[in-house]
């Protein structure tokens, strides 16, 4: 790796160890813990890539951008930054940031594209658009990869003339997507129209909701739950529609392929809805954004009026490995619920699993028919972990990470089988017992011993 590269972050071990590796790695560093500092040697021509927070002592890492992009056209800025939010990902995106990478990051990972900034020539950048909303509401927030990939993913089709197809189970926030979708695009200022099936109901009604969007978005809300006849309607409208048409955008949290293949879904209708299509993750696929949702509705509550309250560690825990078949939606219920009931400040473990003890039973959606091999489903899964990235290849250690990914279920669902009893657990993987304890603390799985009838 070749070239100066400038580092702006406010925290000391992060300039220190940026520095060393980009050092070791062939690099000329400037490091400081100002904005003004940066702009400065921007301005005097330094740097052949920045690496720069969001939130620093004197300005805003984001709003910069702009200004270095007008001193310094075609220099790289890869932002990184603890606001985890689709909004960051977005502006960053708006505002021509190179890359952007959520807090804390992976340091092999922005190495290697620290290297690609340095070597590759950076697109002509494009106009910024500081008329941006913003809202602090907005509950899509995560510093999961997967999470961040369908940021990075929204944010390149948001202005993309393709109709989109968000799918993903109930309470994944599908909807919200589509209206931040809406929402950071040109067509902010028209009209986000949901479609209803009773919308689509006699002779003007498509028509109508054509010229209630004006231009701006139409979403076909569960679009897989519609009948055989609305689905036709849609068709209809959509092979009507004009330069000056709103565009489409459909949410399901069934298999639409699987409905197609049964017969029970129109061919033609689905391959008009999923120019791109985009998987909202279950929440229990990322385990980590969970206390990171949970302070938002905190402080969400807060804001509407409620006492300040906070989870103790042991109810962070348990929150965090409750398995959430409602997802997003059922947490926020969940903390709504504990805000108002905790006896104290601090909510404690037994109030959450009162809580959580009181919930209805939500199963999730299955993508496919029950009888569909493990194999199959994996094979899908991945098919969709690859389109979620929009062309761009996952980051490197795939193998190891799938792995993990069914290594862990399974260990656990076989500790709860057998009890807790690493000897018989051992014994129906099929692996040693001293394997089996190393794969346990790797994977920090927690081991509960009970009697098991079985």
């Amino acid at each position: 790796m070749d070239g100066t590269v400038l580092i702006a972050d406010d925290d000391r071990t992060i300039r220190t160890v940026l520095t060393q590796a980009l050092t070791r790695a062939g690099c000329k560093v400037h490091a400081t813990s100002s904005l003004m500092t940066l702009l400065r040697w921007v301005e005097e021509g330094k740097g052949d890539l920045v690496i720069s927070d969001v939130m620093m002592p004197d300005g805003n890492g984001l709003d910069a951008l702009p200004r270095i992009g007008e001193k310094r056209p075609g220099l790289p800025v890869i932002v990184i930054s603890a606001q985890n939010t689709i909004v960051t990902a977005i502006q960053a995106t708006e505002k021509d940031a190179y890359d952007y990478l959520p807090k804390p990051f992976d340091l092999p990972d922005l190495m290697k594209r620290a290297s690609r900034a340095l070597e590759m020539k950076r697109r002509v950048p494009a106009p910024a658009n500081d008329d941006q909303a913003t809202s602090d509401d907005l509950p899509l927030v995560g510093r999961t990869p997967s999470m961040q990939a369908l940021y990075r993913l929204v944010a390149r089709v948001m202005n993309a003339e393709l109709p989109v197809l968000i799918t993903g189970e109930s309470g994944t926030g599908k909807s919200l997507i589509a209206k931040a979708i809406h929402d950071f695009s040109d067509r902010r200022n028209s009209p986000f129209v949901t479609v209803s099936g009773e919308d689509l109901e006699g002779v003007d009604g498509p028509s109508a909701l054509l010229a209630k969007a004006r231009g701006g978005s139409l979403l076909f809300d569960e679009v897989g739950d519609l009948p055989d006849e609305a689905q036709a309607r849609i068709v209809r409208m959509l092979d009507q529609l004009t330069d000056n048409s709103p565009r489409i955008m459909a949410t399901s949290q069934v298999d639409l392929m699987s409905k197609m293949e049964a017969g029970e879904f129109r061919q033609d209708l689905f391959y008009r809805l999923s120019g791109v299509t985009m998987t909202v993750p279950a929440l229990r696929e990322r385990v980590d954004d969970i206390p990171l949702l949970a302070d938002h509705f905190l402080g969400r509550a807060v804001r509407e009026g409620a006492n300040q309250r906070r989870l103790s560690a042991d109810a962070v825990e348990l929150v965090r490995t409750y398995s959430w078949p409602g997802n997003v939606r059922q947490l926020e219920n969940a903390i709504r619920r504990l805000v108002v009931t905790a006896a104290e400040d601090e909510i404690t473990r037994p109030e959450v699993e009162s809580v959580l003890g009181n919930q209805p039973a939500v199963d999730p959606v299955a993508g496919a028919a029950d009888t569909e091999k493990l194999s199959a489903s994996v094979a899908k899964h991945l098919r969709r972990y690859f389109d979620l990235h929009g062309g761009v290849l996952p980051p490197p250690g795939l193998y190891q990470r799938i792995l993990k990914e069914i290594e862990m279920p399974l260990i656990e669902i076989a500790l709860d089988a057998t009890g807790g009893n690493q000897a018989k657990c051992a014994d129906l993987l099929g692996i040693n017992r001293n394997t089996l304890r190393k794969k346990i603390t790797d994977l920090d799985i927690r081991v509960t011993r009970r009697r098991k009838l079985m």
